[in-house]
């Protein structure tokens, strides 16, 4: 049981810390408003819709991982949202949705309850440990979008 504590620990870390990388939280914080829909030259999407996307991703795999009748929406189309202009109370709910989905998450990873390695009784075999790992890769690939799209809108530090 030592080992799979062990792993659980570094799971959270790996979603919740930078580690090697900047954190979510760094490549968000104080972004302009001026900047959150401005597409950069050559690029498909602005920071809203991908910050977005990973409040929708993120959702999804939790959500698959708890509910064994949960729908994912329609890939792509459902992952990406319009690029509208979000209000101020937009951008922080998503923002904070992120986060406390994230915090629900590991919550449930800590529990020893649910099994890291069993496969779900629903899906295609994937388990606990795969899905951390997916969250955590997510995250952290379009993290670092994230810095780079305010490097090309000179919006970084």
């Amino acid at each position: 049981m030592e080992n799979e504590q062990i792993i659980r620990k570094e799971l959270a870390d790996m979603i919740n810390k930078g580690n090697a990388h900047a954190t979510f939280e760094d490549a968000v914080k104080n972004i302009s408003k001026e900047n959150r829909t401005k597409v950069p030259e050559k690029l498909p999407y602005s920071l809203w819709q991908l910050i977005e996307h990973i409040r929708i991703a993120q959702w999804d795999i939790i959500e698959f991982c708890k509910n064994p009748d949960h729908q994912s929406p329609e890939w792509p189309k459902e992952y990406w949202v319009d690029n509208l202009e979000p209000t101020d109370e937009q951008w922080n709910n998503t923002l904070n949705t992120i986060r406390q989905d994230r915090n629900d998450f590991l919550e449930y990873l800590a529990d020893l309850n649910n099994h890291l390695y069993k496969p779900f009784n629903h899906g295609n075999g994937q388990n606990l440990l795969r899905e951390a790992m997916l969250i955590s890769d997510h995250n952290a690939y379009h993290t670092g979008e994230i810095i780079i799209l305010r490097r090309l809108l000179n919006d970084w530090k």
